[in-house]
């Protein structure tokens, strides 16, 4: 026997059964007909839960009476239970009887499941060709002979498989096939709306914090990712942001990997019941696969404010009942001083737009005008008129000590504890940081002593604001009584 080239077993199954195929689908028997998507527009509602709802128009030529369609171009990860066919053009005469999600996509373990127990013509690697009933296909491949011999033949081995004809139930691509009755014939336009898992989108922003540190650019990125399973053509794309509520995400039947794109549109913005949806202002090509970034927001000059802030403990009270063990937090702590990009997202400040949750990367200028990376933060869903408050890093310069300096048990339901923090500035200016105390033993607190003035921020933290000269040194000492 004449060697051939040689290929991976999957290539030379799936291969020879793309060659029985008709149409491109492997399917066995009678074939209703296939249509097309996109063939009027497709719309994208994109959530960033990992969904989005899909809503295709197709032009279709049916008959009076019942109709049996095969719908491809669907995605892999849509949720059938989800699926809503209507038609525009006669919506009263026109139900759907029965419809049918089919995944079984043809590969070669799938061909050698539908032909258990049936006969296959197998060629290894060294051109002996084997003849006979598979026995099993999990793992290595058994053939048993017509005499009743069994031979066992290593995947590895393997250079051709030969199926008889192709079974029934296989396809190549997702399809929905729906029996639908008509009362009138003719052209239908047919609304096609699912909802499917693999398509989400993120927030992404860049902020260059101008030179001053006074004001600062932003530019807004939206970056939409497919892995649906299904590509969309000129599509209308609206992306929520926000969390719906669903009662329980179901269970994906594919997935897929990712790519990238990056065009830079308009997007308008506008409420959608408790959320806000962000529309793209042209038509959106999103293959399968990719991921595409388009620019949606971006402003110039918006007012800024650096804060320096200390935070030596996240001990925290948890409302188990007053902690009256000295030792609880009364280890020495160092810290530097985190700093703080802070800017109100308001019209005075050059903002006042719903800004969806993502990451933020803040950028500055060096002396040589190229743009360094200082920090990243990320915001939750930020409506207009909130102040945010971005983590840049940690100040280099600016060092503070924490240490409990007293600690007295005033009676069986009292005690009393006194922390000194010591604030040492190497800069060549003067600088006002925020100090951060967390009041961690007992709910019920009083500040009876203390060298600066506090404000309370919340129900167990305070904050003391305070100046650090240039290359100096200061100490806040306080002291708090915790009761039962």
């Amino acid at each position: 026997m004449k060697r051939g080239t040689h290929f991976p077993l999957w290539v030379t199954a799936l291969a020879t059964a793309l060659l029985l195929g008709i149409a491109g689908i492997l399917w066995f028997g009678p074939h209703p007909p296939l249509a097309a998507a996109q063939e009027q527009g497709v719309s994208l509602t994109i959530y960033n839960q990992d969904l989005a709802l899909v809503r295709d128009l197709r032009t279709e030529t049916l008959k009076a009476g019942a109709n049996t369609l095969r719908l491809t171009d669907v995605a892999a990860q849509v949720d059938p239970s989800s699926v809503i066919l209507r038609s525009l053009t006669d919506p009263a005469g026109t139900r759907v009887l029965e419809q049918n999600y089919i995944y079984d996509l043809a590969s070669t373990d799938a061909l050698l499941a539908k032909y258990q127990g049936q006969e296959i013509r197998v060629v290894t690697q060294d051109s002996t060709v084997y003849t006979g009933t598979l026995i099993s296909a999990a793992g290595d491949l058994l053939l048993q002979a017509g005499d009743g011999t069994v031979t066992m033949l290593r995947r590895d081995g393997i250079r051709e498989i030969t199926f008889p004809k192709l079974p029934e139930g296989l396809v190549t691509r997702p399809t929905l096939e729906c029996l639908l009755e008509a009362s009138k014939a003719g052209q239908h336009t047919l609304e096609l709306t699912y909802l499917t898992a693999g398509m989400n989108w993120t927030a992404d922003y860049q902020l260059l914090w101008a030179s001053d540190e006074k004001t600062l650019d932003l530019n807004g990125w939206v970056t939409l990712n497919n892995n649906s399973g299904a590509g969309f053509q000129n599509a209308q794309v609206k992306l929520v942001a926000g969390t719906i509520h669903r009662v329980s995400a179901p269970a994906p039947v594919g997935a897929v990997p990712v790519a990238k794109a990056a065009p830079a549109p308009e997007v308008a913005e506008r409420q959608l019941f408790e959320y806000h949806l962000y529309e793209i202002q042209r038509p959106i090509t999103l293959p399968n696969n990719t991921s595409k970034q388009i620019e949606f927001i971006r402003a110039a000059g918006v007012k800024t404010e650096k804060r320096y802030s200390f935070e030596f403990t996240t001990l925290r009270y948890r409302g188990w009942g007053a902690i009256f063990d000295a030792g609880y937090g009364a280890e020495p702590a160092q810290a530097n001083a985190r700093v703080v990009l802070e800017f109100a997202n308001s019209k005075d400040a050059g903002l006042g737009i719903p800004l969806p949750a993502g990451r933020v990367r803040i950028y500055k200028a060096d002396v040589d005008g190229t743009q360094q990376l200082i920090g990243e933060d990320t915001i939750g869903h930020t409506p207009k008129d909130e102040t945010l408050r971005l983590y840049v890093g940690d100040a280099f310069d600016l060092i503070g000590e924490r240490q409990q300096t007293d600690f007295q048990q005033v009676s069986k339901d009292v005690v009393e504890e006194s922390f000194s923090i010591t604030l040492r500035n190497h800069k060549d200016e003067a600088v006002t940081v925020d100090v951060l105390e967390h009041l961690y033993r007992s709910q019920d607190w009083e500040i009876i002593k203390e060298s600066a003035k506090h404000e309370k921020v919340s129900a167990d933290t305070v904050k003391w604001t305070l100046e650090i000269p240039k290359d100096g040194e200061v100490t806040l000492t306080y002291t708090v009584r915790y009761r039962q």
